[in-house]
């Protein structure tokens, strides 16, 4: 990988821009002047300075840094060292140190293990359903898996399904954690398993009548009703907030047990929804899942669900590899899925092995994340890594460490693949509605962080002379999505500009040396 002597580089060239406003000046352009001098300072821009005043906000709700792609200066830099909540642009930190350390062609799998000797239409003993952390592995991954085994000529399953999550430890990192927000039902809101079946979701099909409001599950599944308590109300689907969050009830044991699951609160007239929601236990959902497919495949099957990974002596019979994760990367980071994100986190650390060190597999992840930052020479103080999605109250980072990571990673052989997977500016994901119409739509690529007090960005921007510049840039503020958002935008667009290639006249992305500046 080339580094381009990042560490000594950073050290002659990089130019901080002092936290206070600047006055306003009728070049924007003009008002940002890096020099080689790393103790001198300029502004943010008047662009910027103007939009956080008009939201409010002041230059200490921003750090950012701004650097070449291809070189060591000009650099703008503003409150840069200061340790920040990132949002989702913690994203870009477990992409970029899963393509070095696990490579773009790291899959997961799902395979079928069974103790009982081959051929025959029962499968006698316990049939063993293996986590391997594939992402993907849904309701069609399942019916695939048991289509094999069908296809092996059996017909009954005479023993229990043991899920096997002992990949990770602990195999259910979900248990014990209190939700993170109000709404826990919802797909951001998944703490994965090494199994993931289904994202342990369900579709929740709602459709709002005149007079009432009807609901199914897609699929249906066995032996799980709804108790519909919604109420109609008025307004436009779009802006429906009557959500009340679903509970289950078991009532008997086994095969037998009904799952009931209340609905509550108000749902628009005529409106149709279909929402994909954590609505019971997920081993609970596994048992009834697989007892709807294989019913479906024409089996039958007399047992239940166990955790674990069941009696020794198993046998694989059927295996399902996941697509590569230079792939799945491409739908983790535009549309920032956490879950996902969680999952490529959890292989960092499955990847440490066993040697000595932190049992929990997450705590060996981020053992792994500050190793990376450390071998690239990436000053790792006021780090705190946590589950790698940026969905943590504790994660922490700064402008220039992040920075830093998406330099070294663009600028080394994976780099083609990270930049690839972050959303394209005014085109897809979620940058698909910002900066249209500007010169960063199109040509620049950029990941969000959205919290309730985080807005980020954090990516790769062209500007109008061709140079490339990296851009990591945090606000940290209440309400920050609503009020910051448009100073990141107006951030953006003054680099695609060219503001930081104007100044100095040097045409497109031109690399000034030490000799260049000694002829100055």
């Amino acid at each position: 990988m080339r580094v381009r002597g990042l560490v000594s580089a950073l050290a002659l060239g990089l130019v901080t821009v002092l936290a206070g406003p600047a006055p306003a000046q009728a070049n924007d352009r003009a008002q940002v002047r890096p020099t080689a001098d790393a103790s001198a300072s300029s502004p943010l821009p008047a662009s910027v300075t103007q939009a956080l005043h008009a939201a409010g906000l002041t230059p200490d709700d921003l750090a950012l840094a701004v650097l070449p792609l291809d070189g060591r200066w000009p650099t703008l830099m503003h409150r840069p060292d200061v340790a920040v909540q990132p949002g989702s642009t913690m994203k870009v930190v477990t992409s970029a140190v899963a393509l070095e350390q696990l490579g773009p062609n790291h899959r997961g799998y799902t395979a079928l293990w069974a103790t009982a000797p081959a051929g025959g239409e029962v499968l006698r003993g316990p049939l063993v359903l293996q986590g391997g952390s594939d992402p993907e592995f849904d309701l069609p991954g399942l019916y695939a898996l048991l289509l094999e085994l069908r296809e092996q000529g059996v017909r009954q399953i005479d023993g229990d399904l043991w899920l096997d999550r002992s990949r990770w430890q602990p195999s259910r990192p979900d248990r014990g954690v209190p939700p993170f927000d109000e709404a826990p039902e919802f797909p951001y809101n998944v703490i994965p398993d090494p199994l993931h079946l289904a994202g342990a979701l369900h579709v929740l099909e709602l459709r709002g009548e005149h007079d009432r409001g009807a609901a199914r599950l897609v699929p249906g599944l066995p032996g799980v009703v709804l108790d519909n308590r919604l109420q109609p109300a008025d307004g436009r689907c779009g802006d429906w907030d009557g959500w009340e969050t679903p509970t289950s009830q078991v009532t008997g044991e086994g095969p037998a047990a009904v799952v009931t699951v209340v609905l509550q609160g108000r749902f628009p007239r005529l409106c149709l929804r279909r929402q994909a929601l954590q609505l019971m236990d997920r081993d609970l959902l596994a048992e009834r899942l697989m007892r709807r497919v294989w019913t479906d495949l024409g089996g039958t099957w007399n047992g239940t669900v166990r955790e674990g990974g069941g009696p020794a002596g198993a046998r694989p019979i059927a295996r399902r590899d996941g697509r590569p994760w230079g792939e799945l990367l491409r739908p983790l980071n535009k549309r920032s899925d956490n879950a996902w994100t969680r999952i490529l986190y959890m292989e960092l650390g499955v990847a440490a092995g066993t040697s000595p060190g932190p049992a929990a597999t997450a705590e060996r992840a981020a053992a792994v994340v500050r190793s990376w930052f450390e071998r690239h020479g990436i000053d790792t103080a006021g780090l705190v890594v946590d589950n790698g999605s940026g969905l943590s109250r504790s994660e922490r980072l700064t402008a220039r460490q992040l920075a830093q990571v998406l330099k070294v990673s663009l600028d080394g052989p994976n780099g083609a693949d990270l930049l690839m997977s972050l959303p394209t500016v005014g085109v897809d994901g979620t940058m698909r509605n910002r900066l249209r119409g500007t010169p960063a739509a199109v040509s620049s690529r950029l990941k969000t962080g959205t919290l309730r007090n985080v807005t980020a960005l954090a990516g790769q921007v062209t500007d109008a002379q061709g140079a490339t510049w990296v851009l990591a840039a945090v606000i940290n503020a209440e309400e920050a999505p609503r009020r910051g958002r448009a100073a990141l935008d107006a951030l953006v667009a003054w680099v695609a500009e060219g503001g930081m290639t104007d100044p100095f006249g040097e045409g497109p992305g031109r690399r000034l040396d030490e000799s260049d500046r000694a002829g100055r």
